[in-house]
């Protein structure tokens, strides 16, 4: 199905429109394509950020939300690359609060480490844009950290190092 979405960029809107039917089950598929689609060739949703942005936080199957996470950490990602690209043209201060905002609420929630690991990284580096978010970011790390898994304490432990 990424394929063909890769292949036809018009089915991206459909796609989102799925993705953000909430409470179906099939919405998580179309947030795996999306994810898929994004890692191939993230230009390709960049006119559906302000759907993207306004809508994450509203998701709340854990397997939509892993996807939505991952997608934020390729656009934090590319934003922040030392290389200049269209990513930094196409996101806004406005899709970054955003973004952050969901980010925050994947980690805070109970949700999956992958959905949070996503959400640390891509908090690490929004950090570099608001310094309120490494404080704040810091200090839910270390108060979750002894109650997280193995694989949450090692990605924490990761990020708490490039904090400091």
């Amino acid at each position: 199905m990424a394929n063909l979405v890769l292949s036809n960029a018009d089915i991206i809107e459909p796609l989102f429109e799925i993705a953000f039917i909430i409470d179906d089950p099939i919405s998580s598929r179309a947030c795996w394509v999306l994810e898929f689609t994004a890692k191939e060739h993230l230009p390709y949703i960049f006119p559906y950020l302000d759907t993207f942005t306004n809508n994450i936080g509203k998701v709340h199957l854990q397997p939509s939300i892993r996807p939505m996470a991952k997608i934020c950490e390729y656009l934090i990602k590319s934003y922040f690359s030392k290389s200049t690209n269209t990513t930094q043209t196409a996101l806004t201060n406005k899709h970054l609060e955003r973004i952050t905002t969901a980010c925050f609420d994947w980690l805070i929630g109970e949700h999956k480490v992958a959905a949070q690991a996503y959400s640390m990284t891509s908090l690490l580096f929004l950090g570099k844009k608001f310094d309120w978010i490494l404080p704040e970011l810091k200090m839910i790390l270390e108060k979750n950290y002894t109650n997280g898994s193995a694989a949450y304490k090692a990605r924490a432990r990761l990020t708490l190092a490039k904090i400091k």
